[in-house]
């Protein structure tokens, strides 16, 4: 059956319907940048320096491994906000909330949270909502739905119109455009947990660990700049914790 491309459950959260596909995980192509060939003002290293980096560069560079997603799923649109925390859970656990913030802290994301946090949200969200189930996503939904079919990593010039990034707090949801398939924020503002245990590695494994000390967060926090601003990698939790939220995928039962 068709599926209507985007959804609002009767909490006011909404979800964007992600279609079955497939992606490139832990890519890793490092390149080395050498001087232009003119005369320079200043010191250089003598060649050799630059063949020594170029094979370092090629012995470090990793294919990576293809991911097939073949169930459609849907997304949280946004990141959940503290007013939809504090609807479903009866408390906010936000530090930038109140007066901490200069707009409406409702709007903000909830954060704060721990993962474990995060599974009793979605426990007592699928106990109230018959319909639907709801969990976090896994590390390769929630890749592949950020990078919205793209094969390389973000460029530097695209992230500032899509990332909150740079600032000193938390910022309203939905502020900067959305992603190529509607998804917003999935850069900056806050880190979001996943599924997935952390395996100790900046790239994900192709098969991931069924147990860590940590579990994956994604995307980077509103405290970053655009060097931290990737889908292609992960951290691990607990993180600074101020900066740390999440992001729902939805199904039907």
């Amino acid at each position: 059956m068709a599926q209507p491309a985007t959804f609002t459950n009767k909490f006011g959260m909404e979800f964007v319907l992600i279609k079955p596909g497939s992606m490139v995980v832990g890519k890793f192509q490092p390149g080395v940048g050498e001087p232009p060939k003119e005369k320079l003002n200043r010191p250089t290293l003598p060649p050799s320096a630059y063949k020594t980096a170029a094979e370092m560069s090629q012995k470090a560079a990793m294919p990576g491994f293809t991911v097939q997603l073949n169930k459609p799923y849907y997304i949280g649109k946004f990141e959940v906000t503290q007013e939809q925390w504090q609807k479903i859970m009866g408390s906010n656990p936000a530090f930038f909330k109140k007066d901490k913030v200069k707009d409406d802290a409702a709007r903000h994301p909830v954060e704060n949270i721990t993962w474990q946090d995060a599974q009793a949200f979605v426990k007592k969200l699928n106990a109230l909502d018959k319909q639907h189930t709801y969990r976090l996503p896994t590390e390769f939904e929630w890749e592949y739905a950020a990078r919205a079919g793209a094969e390389e990593d973000i460029a530097w010039s695209d992230i500032n119109q899509l990332a909150v990034l740079g600032g000193t707090t938390t910022s309203p949801i939905g502020q900067k455009k959305p992603n190529a398939w509607g998804v917003y924020d999935m850069l900056g503002n806050v880190w979001e947990w996943v599924q997935d245990y952390y395996n100790e590695k900046i790239f994900a494994d192709p098969v991931p660990p069924k147990s860590g000390k940590e579990h994956v967060l994604k995307g980077a926090s509103f405290t970053g700049d655009v060097k931290n601003a990737t889908y292609m990698t992960h951290a691990a939790g607990p993180g600074n914790g101020f900066d740390v939220g999440v992001r729902l995928v939805m199904e039907k039962r």
